[in-house]
């Protein structure tokens, strides 16, 4: 009868004797949960089944653990239950009849377990779990209705858990009732300073940094702007007219403009006026901002060449800029100095969908900076060339990068070209149209064409070569690019591929090799045309071949070796049997013999 009253025992959990703990939503670092069972024990001592379960590292929020096999969460009557049931408000569900990724208490998922499916738990979609513990050795039976645990702690202690039903963890707070009596109270409270104004603007840096947009002003309209540089965009590389110039970054665009009604867009846009490129000035600081009518900090654009305004003469529109290049000195946090602008114009054919390449250069540099330095350019190495870098050639005095061919849209041959990168094979090509029929000059132009503006000369032999020095350049091997037929009066005989031929060697020390260019020259492939070729387009062609001629040094022999020495007189006894001839070798044996027998005595002596 007292077994059946000890089995029917209920333990209330909420009852806690001393030493129980409230423990918080998740367990301390260094708890592991394990799998045992403690369910009640028969007289004889052997524990049965029970509602008591056994958490499992993803039952526990908070704990990431490496332990055994996860056992499943049962409840009484083998029903299975969720840790994290549903919450009355689910914050996370978005979507109407759908279910949200990882929102835990979204009821249009039809998930009984979530964090079987979803990765992990998104805050606020699964109830805040409250565990209040106690030793397990206290604990015979648990007949509670909340969910129950054994957990192990870091010193191995086993602890009895049960899961505490506070809905505070889960809701929120009511909302206080403001009224006309507590408002000022709850204000005065609760209040703070107030936000800043959202009209506050902040003032300009004091000077420009590297990659800032360069501030410009219109003195006619009161009007500020920046300066840009067109970029082409897309496949048909049309040009972005608001893309803004840099501070510092000297580069070059291509872009092309197509125009359908040419005839009124000759005079009216303003993209073929070169007056709009120069019409303002530009802000030596951005802190001109803050006074627009102090002259000192407006800087005018300067023409550096003769630009006319464009014309409409007959069916040609003559002047439209085709070419902008800006000039750009500065002087560090003091800001921009002095900016000119150069143009390039050409003359266009009105017809319909008439299209024109524009290029716009920005090229900055150091104020008071010496013409004759900035025309040495930047390196390609120092002294030998790197890999990669442009391969330097020389027209004249002026030094430039060799080019290749470079196609626009429709594979048409575009002014912009490629850079020759030393050590880098390449090819390229585009398509000529052949309008000239005047056979030497349609030649001048294809080979304008394939060598690019202006014709190289000479090829640096280092990366640092200066081009007023002229023994630091070798020049080109080449034929003359426009040859003649003999015996065809109705064909002209055009270059269609120029192949550059460039062998270099490293020099120098083997543990620091420096590459240089020992030769280069022009390698041209003709074809034959015939007078009716005006209007047809021919398919031209450059590569760089680069070829390493470096002549390696042979392999040291070896390394010296240490010339090692005896005593003098180390020889002394056998030098004595042998320097008596070839005669009295014969006896040479017995002073070895002797000191043989006189080694093995020593010998015998030291092992007795």
């Amino acid at each position: 009868m007292c077994t059946l009253q000890l089995l029917m025992l209920p333990v209330f959990v909420l009852m806690l004797p001393e030493g129980a703990q409230h423990q918080p939503s998740f367990f301390p670092t260094g708890t592991v949960p394990t799998p045992a069972v403690l369910g009640p024990v028969t007289p004889g001592g052997t524990p049965q089944s029970s509602s008591v379960e056994t958490a499992t590292p993803q039952d526990v929020p908070g704990i990431f653990t490496m332990g055994p096999t996860p056992v499943t969460p049962s409840m009484p009557g083998n029903r299975s239950m969720d840790l994290f049931p549903v919450l009355p408000i689910c914050i996370c569900d978005l979507t109407p009849g759908a279910c949200d990724l990882n929102c835990c208490c979204d009821r249009d998922c039809y998930i009984l377990h979530p964090r079987t499916v979803f990765s992990f738990c998104l805050p606020g979609s699964v109830r805040s779990s409250s565990w209040v513990c106690v030793d397990n050795s206290l604990i015979f039976r648990s007949n509670s209705p909340f969910p129950s645990r054994v957990f192990t702690d870091s010193n191995g202690i086993r602890q009895f858990c049960v899961l505490v039903n506070n809905s505070k963890l889960n809701y929120s707070q009511k909302l206080q009732k403001v009224n006309a009596t507590n408002f000022q109270a709850l204000a005065v409270e609760f209040g703070g300073e107030s936000f800043p104004s959202a009209l506050q603007t902040q003032l300009p840096p004091l000077f420009y940094r590297a990659g800032d947009p360069i501030l410009t002003y219109f003195p006619k309209w009161s009007v500020i702007s920046l300066l840009r540089q067109p970029a082409g965009v897309g496949t048909g590389e049309l040009c972005a007219d608001r893309n803004p110039a840099g501070f510092l970054e000297s580069k070059s665009t291509t872009c092309t403009r197509f125009f359908k009604n040419l005839t009124n867009s000759c005079t009216l846009d303003p993209a073929l006026d070169a007056a709009s490129y120069y019409n303002f000035t530009v802000l030596k600081i951005p802190t001109g901002l803050t006074d627009l009518q102090n002259m000192k900090f407006q800087v005018p654009v300067t023409l550096a060449s003769q630009a006319s305004p464009p014309l409409l003469v007959g069916n040609t529109c003559q002047n439209a800029v085709s070419q902008v290049i800006y000039d750009i000195e500065t002087n560090g946090t003091f800001g921009i100095q002095k900016v000119s602008v150069s143009f390039g114009q050409t003359n266009l054919t009105i017809e319909p969908d008439v299209s024109l390449q524009q290029e716009f250069i920005i090229h900055f540099r150091a104020f008071q900076q010496s013409m004759s330095t900035s025309l040495t350019g930047p390196r390609s190495g120092n002294p030998g060339y790197i890999v990669g870098k442009p391969l330097l050639v020389r027209t004249g005095d002026t030094s430039h990068s060799m080019t290749l061919l470079q196609s626009q849209g429709y594979g048409t041959c575009s002014i912009k070209r490629y850079e020759v990168q030393f050590g880098v094979n390449a090819i390229s090509g585009c398509k000529f149209r052949l309008m000239d029929t005047d056979c030497s000059r349609l030649q001048q132009e294809i080979c304008q064409t394939l060598h690019g503006r202006p014709t190289p000369e000479h090829v640096a032999i280092f990366g640092n070569a200066d081009p007023a020095q002229k023994g630091g350049w070798t020049r080109i091997l080449r034929k003359n690019c426009s040859v003649s037929i003999m015996n065809c009066t109705s064909c002209c005989f055009i270059p269609v591929s120029l192949e550059i031929q460039v062998l270099w060697a490293y020099v120098g020390l083997q543990s620091n090799p420096q590459a240089q260019v020992s030769g280069a020259r022009f390698l041209y492939h003709y074809k034959t045309i015939r007078d009716s070729h005006q209007g047809t387009d021919v398919h031209l062609t450059t590569l760089v071949n680069f070829v390493d001629i470096t002549q390696k040094p042979e392999p040291p022999k070896g390394q010296p070796r240490m010339d090692w020495k005896l005593p003098f007189d180390f020889f002394f006894p056998f030098k004595v049997a042998f320097s008596r001839g070839v005669d009295s070798q014969k006896c040479s044996v017995s002073p070895i013999l002797i000191l043989c027998l006189f080694l093995l005595g020593i010998f015998n002596l030291e092992t007795t």
